[in-house]
């Protein structure tokens, strides 16, 4: 598993770097087109599949643009200067991601001690509503990453503060984008969660989230 992996992630690496010197050989600048999907996937003699990918990774990042029925373009870089920070990692090994990882972590204490002084009870309820909404059809009690996000964007947004906003939501995406194999979370900490927001107990909150912290189980 593990050598597959790291194959996986030579093969990626080697697409992005490549999509990159098409960029730079094309002369390619902000609001240019890129070559479309099928193009790109003859000249970098890659799948389909893994162009889409890596494409979908560097949009995510907000580094190219696609326009519905126009195709995609590269990015105004000067609104990104965050992302690039970011992208930096793409193409390093899993250490910078574990790094990632970490940054994540480290910036979702803080959000949580800012949410548990200034959260009101809309967003307490918007909570409530997501955890009463859950997917039923679920076996086990877990959820998604995808709902882990979403959950989390709700409290992030509690804060009122729009670079912590920005900051949490780049290492989210960033991370939903490479690493689609991180542990679940049990309804448990999402229920406890909600219920240090609501006490405003910073300690309990901070707690849940190194008891419950997400690892990747890739390898």
């Amino acid at each position: 598993m593990l050598l597959y992996v790291t194959v996986q992630g030579k093969v990626y690496q080697n697409i992005l770097q490549k999509i990159k010197a098409i960029i730079y050989n094309d002369g390619l600048q902000t609001g240019d087109k890129l070559p479309s999907e099928r193009e790109l996937s003859e000249r970098l003699n890659a799948g389909r599949s893994s162009v889409r990918e890596a494409l979908r990774s560097m949009e995510m990042l907000g580094l190219i643009e696609t326009r519905r029925g126009e195709g995609t373009f590269i990015a105004n870089a000067k609104d990104h200067r965050l992302v690039e920070v970011i992208a930096s990692f793409i193409l390093k090994d899993t250490k910078s991601r574990e790094d990632l990882l970490e940054t994540r972590k480290l910036i979702e204490k803080d959000i949580l001690r800012v949410a548990c002084e200034r959260i009101s009870h809309e967003y307490l309820s918007r909570l409530r509503s997501m955890m009463e909404h859950k997917d039923d059809t679920s076996e086990r009690e877990i959820f998604s990453t995808e709902f882990d996000t979403a959950f989390f964007r709700i409290i992030v947004s509690s804060t009122n503060n729009y670079l912590l906003m920005r900051l949490w939501g780049e290492l989210a995406d960033y991370h939903q984008t490479i690493w689609h194999h991180l542990t679940f979370r049990p309804t448990q900490y999402y229920e406890e969660l909600v219920d240090a927001l609501t006490s405003r107990n910073q300690e309990k909150a901070i707690h849940l989230l190194d008891k419950y912290e997400m690892k990747n189980t890739e390898n």
